[in-house]
């Protein structure tokens, strides 16, 4: 599975036009690698598909969360979506428009709160009554309105992992629809509090769109009655979602599909519309770039050991997912086996049971479909040091962020003193 941005020349894959051996050589492994230019055409498609009602697109940070990432998106004229103090702070840093972010997130603390309030956001996505009242008197307190949205879980199925389905009535986030309509009168009746929109998000890796139709459906009705009872109701936030094709039998939710089971129903509503894409985005946009250390033989199959682990990329384990296996240099051998890290986990695969290219020691592999979930859930596990990252536009390649130190692992760590 190759993409507009990823090709083979000469036998040696390249990203855009540079060289991915001469980027490990360069920056060493593991190494995430973006493509720029593919971040940047998803935007645009998405955009123009959508063209009909104007969407703020929104692009959720929690995909890949990179400085240099949040840049790529807001030169396209993006706001941002964000889920925790941490992800505003980088927002902010990036130089995005507070007026252009949505907070979402079932545990916002109080700081956070009054941190989003201060920077004048475009209003909360509320999860519950309680955070509603929170956010009230955090406003009346500092003196300002708090825009909210409540989330509204729509009880549909999605499709998708059981880990990723956000939308139906067992999962922990948003209100019922029965619910939400009393959750709305009572918030109508809070001090320093404004009725912003509806905000739904029923998943991730969407690659039907189907669930949309069917979540819109069934809360249309309630979107028309706030909307005459509020004047300052003028948003509905669908969330994201849309799918990649992590595998090459799988088709992803391309924007014009999403597009035309969605824009009849969202101009029937006559809202403003929010849309918050993230793993479409970046996900096949960004690859990781591991170093082959050594190829064990096993009982029936074979392992390949590589500098790059589970605390890379914690996908696999987490979720079972796939992630295609690229060769850096091209190779037409095929062997069977785990393409495994060098943690302390029977978990610690990238791939298992797999045709993977025969490689040797030395050797880089690049796993594909990276860039959403990747760095971003990285971790230290192990004591290890977190990858390197690199974007790529055209021919220029810029190190976005350096590789840690052994140094770092430890910087905010102090001995315990036992005294007496």
């Amino acid at each position: 599975m190759m993409t507009a941005t990823t090709t083979y020349r000469n036998g040696q894959l390249f990203v855009e036009d540079v060289s991915v051996s001469a980027l490990a050589e360069r920056w060493g492994t593991p190494l995430y690698v973006y493509s720029r230019t593919m971040m940047g055409n998803q935007i645009r498609a998405l955009a123009g598909a959508m063209a009909a009602v104007k969407p703020l697109i929104c692009y959720s940070v929690k995909a890949n969360s990179n400085l240099a990432v949040i840049d790529t998106f807001l030169k396209e004229g993006a706001g941002l979506d964000i889920v925790s103090g941490g992800e505003l702070f980088r927002a902010r840093k990036a130089g995005a428009d507070p007026a252009r972010i949505v907070f979402a997130g079932v545990g916002k603390t109080q700081d956070e709160i009054e941190y989003a309030l201060k920077e004048g956001i475009l209003f909360f996505t509320v999860e519950s009554e309680s955070e509603a009242v929170r956010i009230s008197d955090c406003a009346r307190r500092l003196g300002v309105v708090g825009r909210i949205a409540f989330r509204v879980n729509p009880d549909v199925d999605p499709q998708t992992h059981k880990y990723i389905s956000t939308g139906k009535k067992e999962n922990k986030f948003g209100l019922d629809l029965n619910r939400a309509a009393a959750a709305y009168a009572q918030a109508a009746r809070l001090p320093n509090i404004e009725l912003a929109g509806l905000h739904i998000h029923i998943g991730s890796q969407l690659l039907n769109p189907q669930p949309y139709a069917e979540a819109l459906d069934k809360i249309s009705g309630l979107c028309r009655d706030l909307k005459v009872r509020h004047a300052s109701f003028q948003y509905l936030d669908i969330g994201g979602g849309l799918g990649i094709d992590y595998k090459p039998e799988q088709q992803a939710l391309e924007p014009a599909q999403f597009a035309a089971v969605v824009l009849p129903r969202l101009q029937a509503l006559g809202l403003k519309v929010v849309l918050e894409p993230g793993r479409s985005l970046v996900g096949n946009a960004g690859f990781l770039v591991a170093r082959v250390e050594y190829v064990k033989p096993g009982y029936d199959k074979q392992f390949v050991v590589i500098d790059a682990a589970m605390n890379d990329l914690i996908r696999p384990a987490l979720y079972q997912a796939h992630h295609e296996i690229l060769a850096v240099r091209e190779t037409a051998d095929r062997i069977t086996g785990d393409l495994v890290g060098p943690i302390c986990e029977s978990g610690d695969f990238l791939a298992a049971d797999r045709e993977l290219p025969a490689v040797g020691p030395g050797d880089y592999v690049a796993v594909r479909s990276a860039g959403a979930y990747g760095f971003s859930m990285s971790s230290n596990y192990n004591s290890r040091r977190r990858a390197a990252e690199v974007m790529v536009e055209g021919g220029r390649a810029e190190l976005i962020r350096a590789r840690e130190t052994w140094d770092d692992l430890i910087r905010n760590e102090t001995m315990f003193e036992r005294r007496g």
